[in-house]
C-alpha cells in the first residue's frame, strides 16, 4: 500500500470522532432553540399554551360557533328540500354537535386522573375526594368549554 492509502483509516477515524464532539457541542447549545420554538407571534396563544392549563372559551366565540354551525345545518336542510327529504330540526341538531360527547373511554381515563388525584392528596395529607361527584364536576367542566 501507499502511504497515502495507508493513511486512510486514521484519518477516518479522527474525522468521525472530531464530528461526533461537535454534533454534541452542536447538541449541547442548541436546547434553548428548541425551548423556544413555537413560541412566536405566528403561533397562536391556544397551542402555546402549558400543558393542563385550561384555556377559557368566550360567550362571544361560542355564539360564532353556533351561529356558523346554524348556518351549515340550514344549507344542508336547504340542500335535503331540493331533493325532496323532510327537513330536520336545526336546533336539536345544533344541540347534539355541541353537546360533550363523552365515551366509555374518556370517562375511565377521567377517573384514572381523579384516582391519581386522590392519591396525591392522600399522600399530602388532605382527605380524599368522592371518585363519582368528581368525575361528575370534570365533566361538567369539559361541557362548559364547548
Amino acid at each position: 500500500m501507499s502511504g497515502i492509502q495507508s493513511l486512510f483509516g486514521p484519518v477516518l477515524v479522527i474525522v468521525t470522532g472530531l464530528s461526533a464532539v461537535a454534533a454534541v457541542i452542536a447538541l449541547a447549545r442548541s436546547g434553548r432553540h428548541w425551548e423556544e420554538l413555537g413560541r412566536d407571534r405566528l403561533v397562536m396563544d391556544r397551542e402555546a399554551a402549558p400543558p393542563g392549563h385550561r384555556l377559557a372559551v368566550s360567550p362571544a366565540a361560542l355564539r360564532e360557533r353556533d351561529e356558523e354551525i346554524r348556518e351549515f345545518l340550514e344549507a344542508r336542510n336547504e340542500r335535503r328540500r331540493r331533493r325532496g327529504e323532510p327537513p330536520v330540526d336545526v336546533e336539536a341538531e345544533l344541540r347534539q354537535l355541541t353537546a360533550p360527547q363523552i365515551d366509555d373511554d374518556i370517562r375511565a381515563e377521567i377517573r384514572d386522573l381523579v384516582i391519581a388525584r386522590n392519591h396525591r392528596r392522600v399522600r399530602a395529607g388532605k382527605p380524599p375526594l368522592d371518585v363519582d361527584a368528581e368525575i361528575a364536576r370534570e365533566i361538567a367542566q369539559l361541557g362548559e368549554l364547548t
